[in-house]
């Protein structure tokens, strides 16, 4: 394919191979330098796929020529990195989220505008063949409105999961745990789905069974939305293992069963449909389960859309959406948090 646009990936860790593999397989990209300040995780991906490592983003942005460049790196970071790739003409796709508070993200989005430049949001699960089958039959009107959503999550990280990074599980690096590292993308589908402005957060969140963190590993909650959708939640990572999530939607023609895999549909007239996963034929190296499979439709989404040949579906401005619902759940948690997880927040109890 002629014109191939010239890509960089910023972040060598372990989302890599996601955005990796897709940009060495998708036709129009072309891989050309990614980037880590630990040189050795750069040198060892530069080989690997067949690109130039750099150690500096702003050398690599300088040198290269970039269409577009991957966001990989620790939470804290992604604004950082985004504005200014984007304030020097360079397209960005970001890794969720898109920054730890809602301004920073806000003022990603304003660069983007003000440069002419794209700026999207990976949340790669909005393109698993359940959502696309429950989102198509809530906007077509088969299943009306929403009435009330549930999602859940149980999963494990251990302290020893935590220990092995210098940046999860903090608050100023991470913004968090389990609710913007983890249940962000089950959030993130429920709020697509329901598709309307919030009204209320109520919610707890604490640190039931971690001694090295301070963030939160559990968290429950009821969101009310202005066109009168109720959305209950519940996640935490202190379980044996990484459960399915599920997501449950009672609306107005029938009911939604699903996960990231599987979507299950009976309508209040008796008819039925559901969708089941479809692996696309592409070997992530190393990629987790949870992950999904479809960050490679969502970064040929992208690639399109850097070509102009279709408008950005996730852009930075639709990604506010959730990341509001995100700092609206953790202010309304802190303002109930108990007296025990202010001061292990602040450190005073480690």
């Amino acid at each position: 394919m002629k014109n191939k646009i010239r890509v960089g990936i910023v972040g060598c860790g372990r989302i890599l191979p996601m955005h990796a593999v897709s940009a060495v397989t998708l036709e129009q990209s072309e891989l050309v330098a990614v980037c880590d300040i630990k040189w050795d995780r750069a040198q060892a991906a530069a080989e690997k796929y067949g690109a130039k490592p750099y150690a500096d983003y702003k050398e690599m942005i300088e040198k290269e020529n970039l269409a577009a460049i991957h966001v990989c790196l620790p939470h804290y970071l992604h604004p950082v990195v985004s504005k200014y790739a984007l304030s020097h003409g360079v397209n960005v796709l970001s890794e969720k989220p898109m920054a730890i508070n809602y301004a920073d993200g806000e003022e990603c989005c304003r660069v983007a505008e003000e440069n002419g430049k794209l700026y999207g949001v990976i949340f790669q699960c909005r393109y698993n063949d359940s959502s696309k089958l429950v989102k198509s039959a809530l906007d077509s009107g088969k299943l009306g409105k929403i009435i009330t959503a549930r999602s859940t999550l149980t999963w494990t990280r251990s302290d020893d999961y935590y220990s092995q990074s210098d940046w999860k599980g903090t608050w100023d690096k991470e913004g968090g745990g389990v609710i913007i590292d983890q249940a962000i993308h089950s959030m993130d589908l429920v709020n697509w789905f329901i598709n309307s402005e919030i009204e209320s957060v109520s919610c707890s969140i604490a640190n039931r069974g971690h001694k090295i963190v301070r963030v939160e590993d559990s968290a429950e909650g009821l969101i009310t939305y202005k066109n009168g959708a109720k959305y209950g939640f519940y996640c935490m990572n202190n379980y044996g293992c990484d459960e399915p999530i599920e997501i449950r939607l009672f609306c107005e023609k029938g009911k939604v069963v699903m996960t990231y895999d599987d979507a299950y549909i009976d309508y209040n007239d008796g008819t039925h449909e559901e969708a089941h996963l479809k692996k696309p034929n592409v070997e992530y190296e190393g990629g987790k389960d949870y992950w999904g499979f479809q960050h490679i439709r969502q970064i040929n989404q992208f690639y399109n859309a850097v070509l102009g040949k279709e408008p950005l579906e996730i852009s930075g401005r639709e990604a506010l959406k959730i990341q509001k619902l995100i700092c609206e759940i953790y202010k309304n948690g802190f303002e109930n948090a108990s007296r025990e997880f202010l001061e292990k927040k602040e450190g005073k109890n480690l």
